[in-house]
């Protein structure tokens, strides 16, 4: 037998022998980055001074002060989620006869955690690690003790009462009061129980996974994105994603990946200032940072090669960058103080949807790119003409 004959030797039909193309070789799905001005700087050297940009650095830290809680509001939610915490510690430590669940640990998360909480929003978030499974009739004896113990510690201060409501992702502690304040208690297990739920009588496996998520996400935040800049810069995208409708499906989690990447991601690896940052979101959306083909922000929390925008649809990313576009086009013409909700535009326009026109520029909002196609109908009814279903063969 001859070396090789079996193994794709030369001109035989094994492997892809010498002079034969391999067949069903794997595609790479190449994915790359969108133009980033800020890491290419080197390769393109200023000719001329960079201009002043005063006026939009103090119009980001005016809308910054006007979307940071007054001390009343922080002072509302300190106090709830210290008195929550000291209840859910002492379950922890002692239940006594407490049998409706066992608890593992409780963890602060989310904006209140974070440090950067929006006017107005006076909800924190708490997790609450079962070591038992997380059964709908426990949330609620959770929810019961929690509210009980609660109102006896807030009578003893005399900081009046609280209420607890339960859904779909554990319960919500209410305080009543001048300042009223919140705290979502959400419940999820240890991850070795994760494989024994059932739909019908636990939390869902997508909610309680993504509260171990939170968790995750909260502790990488605390080590990695402490820069004060980067709360800021949180506090202005999540302000402008709430107000316009292209960037609403951005998440949380996403726009905290985008300020640290554009704060900090350069070459000096020192923070970028307010300014240059908010032009560098608004340029990398717009260019594609959240399309599919893009590499994204990877997602330092999940398995590797994992991106952030993934959670979103073809629809959705379309419109993030559709609107981005728009808003940087606004942007460079001097409208800023609209972008950032400053200012309101003549006629109650919305300046991401509607044509509007700065020093007799018109830019007009992009027509989505991205259209859903319909699924193909199953038919084998073909006309003389080679035409099926309409669509010409």
């Amino acid at each position: 037998m001859v070396r090789g004959a079996g193994r794709g030797g030369r001109g035989m039909p094994g492997r892809g022998g010498m002079g034969r193309p391999p067949f069903n070789r794997p595609r790479v799905l190449m994915l790359r980055p969108p133009f980033d001005l800020i890491l290419a700087e080197p390769a393109f050297p200023r000719c001329k001074p960079a201009p002043d940009d005063s006026a939009l650095t103090q119009a980001l830290l005016k809308r910054h002060a006007e979307l940071c809680p007054t001390p009343a509001e922080q002072s509302a939610v300190l106090s709830l989620v210290t008195k929550l915490q000291t209840v859910l510690d002492n379950l922890v430590v002692a239940p006594g006869d407490f049998a409706a669940c066992q608890l593992e640990e409780v963890r602060q998360v989310g904006s209140y955690k974070k440090g950067t909480m929006m006017a107005g929003k006076n909800v924190a978030d708490i997790v609450v690690i079962m070591k038992t499974l997380p059964t709908k009739e426990a949330v609620e004896g959770l929810s019961n003790k929690v509210n009980e113990e609660l109102n006896k510690l807030m009578r003893a201060e005399g900081a009046g009462s609280v209420s607890c409501g339960c859904h779909e992702r554990g319960f919500t502690v209410t305080s009543s009061g001048a300042a009223s304040a919140a705290v979502r208690v959400l419940v999820t297990t240890l991850h070795q129980n994760l494989r024994k739920l059932e739909p019908e009588v636990h939390l869902d496996y997508k909610v309680i996974s993504s509260h171990l998520a939170a968790i995750r996400h909260s502790r990488w935040f605390e080590e990695n994105a402490h820069h004060s800049s980067i709360k800021v810069l949180i506090r202005l995208l999540r302000d402008m994603c709430a107000r316009h409708s292209g960037l609403e499906p951005l998440t949380p989690w996403m726009i905290d990946l985008l300020a640290h990447h554009c704060i900090m991601n350069n070459p000096a690896r020192q923070a970028l200032p307010i300014n240059v940052a908010f032009r560098r979101a608004l340029s990398l959306v717009a260019g594609g940072l959240f399309l599919p083909g893009c590499a994204g922000l990877p997602d330092p929390c999940e398995a590797a090669h994992a991106r952030a925008h993934t959670a979103l649809d073809l629809a959705a990313q379309d419109a993030a960058a559709a609107t981005a576009q728009t808003l940087l086009r606004v942007v460079a013409r001097g409208g800023h103080r609209y972008v950032l909700g400053l200012q309101a535009f003549e006629g109650g326009k919305d300046i991401s949807t509607e044509i509007t026109v700065w020093d007799g520029v018109v830019v007009s909002p992009l027509a989505p790119a991205y259209q859903e196609t319909p699924e193909p109908m199953d038919t084998d009814d073909k006309d003389d003409e080679g035409v099926q279903d309409g669509v010409a063969a």
